[in-house]
């Protein structure tokens, strides 16, 4: 018999609701604990890859999640100027398209009306204070003041998780020199797949969430100091846009007006070291391996991450055995991505200053060769 029966799950995004949903699916009964007093998920939206679809079909909620997004293609990459230079994406195949668009907040109800519906306890408005970590069970003290017992505590609370530095060494997000804008709007109508433009000081991408909606990413340089009053939000995000004359970015630009609908963010890696447990606390997702979007895989691999567990806690009762072979299908997987992300952006800072590539670089490649590893089995 499975000694895991219970189980806390800290942090209600999507590596949070995917592992709840993973784990009440093998019978195991799951309390999320939210720091949040209510959801409000912005963030604007996600690009899906094949590996990210495959996941969410494990979790029984692939098809919901292409319904309520936006099936696509392979990317559409150009110059500033609308010149062609390649596709990225792995093609599509019987079952998958190359890319699915989806709002966060809609992913986001897709997730939290299945583990609603399986059972799932959410406990909003609280987190963590104490906790002690035993070889067979994890004591819980909430910031409310109350209690709990559990079997195992998987810890999904983001970079900067709280529990990651009561259980392991304080870790510190590392700022990698760029930052991301995102912004939504309505549809473009020459919007047929995902677009990706490259150009002096940034490179922007447009990617549809739904029939009637999309929204662009800007990726840039920002310096040693990344912060930007709210007030300049939106004149620089013009400014940047401004080098592109296509016309889906020169439109874009007239409805860029709102600096509350600026998503801005400097982008900062993580690396837990190998093993991600100590006794029965696991850390996942963000909290264990954060990485910056260049591939646009951080959420797909906190997905993995909860099916994984969730399938090596079912197989095996010996909670060491199930750990231990949860590391071994994920590290390594997980690293590649975060390296070849880390990589790519290392080069796009040094051709945003300016500054030649490496000898023998070669974005494309890469590019190519990740995705493509990531279409193997988890």
């Amino acid at each position: 018999m499975n000694a895991v029966k219970k189980v806390l799950v800290v942090g209600g995004g999507i590596g949070g609701q995917s592992v709840a949903i993973g784990l009440r699916r093998a019978g195991i009964d799951v309390e999320i604990a939210e720091i949040l007093p209510e959801f409000n998920v912005y963030g604007v939206g996600i690009i899906q890859q094949q590996n990210a679809l495959r996941a969410l079909d494990d979790l029984g909620i692939g098809e919901e999640a292409l319904r309520r997004g936006s099936p696509y293609g392979q990317v559409k990459m150009f110059t500033a100027g609308g010149h062609p230079v390649g596709l990225a994406g792995a093609p599509a195949n019987e079952k998958y398209p190359s890319h699915n668009g989806i709002s966060r907040r809609v992913l986001h109800e897709v997730m939290f009306e299945e583990a609603s519906k399986l059972g799932v306890t959410f406990r909003m408005g609280l987190t963590v204070k104490n906790l002690e970590n035993r070889e067979d069970g994890v004591s819980v003290t909430f910031t409310d003041g109350s209690e709990g017992e559990y079997d195992m505590l998987i810890a999904s609370d983001g970079i900067n998780s709280k529990v990651r530095g009561m259980v392991f060494e304080d870790l510190q997000p590392r700022y990698v020199g760029l930052s991301v804008w995102r912004y939504p709007f309505k549809r473009h109508e020459d919007l047929d797949t995902g677009y990706i433009y490259y150009g002096r000081r940034s490179k922007i991408g447009f990617i549809p969430m739904n029939e009637e909606s999309m929204y662009m990413f800007l990726v840039s340089a920002e310096g040693v100091d990344p912060s930007i009053p709210e007030e300049q939000l939106v004149p620089k995000l013009v400014d940047y846009m401004s080098e592109y004359p296509v016309k889906i970015a020169q439109d874009a630009i007239k409805e860029v007006t709102q600096a509350e609908l600026v998503n801005y963010r400097p982008l900062e890696a993580l690396r837990l070291p190998d093993p991600w447990y100590k006794n029965r606390v696991v850390i996942i997702g963000d909290a264990a391996h954060a990485t910056i979007p260049q591939l646009g895989s951080g959420a797909a691999l906190a997905i993995e991450d909860a099916v994984v567990l969730a399938d090596e806690l079912q197989m095996n009762p010996e909670v060491n055995i199930a750990l231990e072979a949860f590391m071994k299908r994920r590290y390594d997987r997980c690293m590649m991505v975060v390296n070849a992300s880390e990589t790519l952006g290392e080069w796009e800072l040094l051709e945003f200053q300016g500054k030649p590539l490496p000898e023998g670089a070669n974005p494309g490649a890469l590019i190519g060769r990740t995705v493509g590893a990531l279409g193997a089995p988890i």
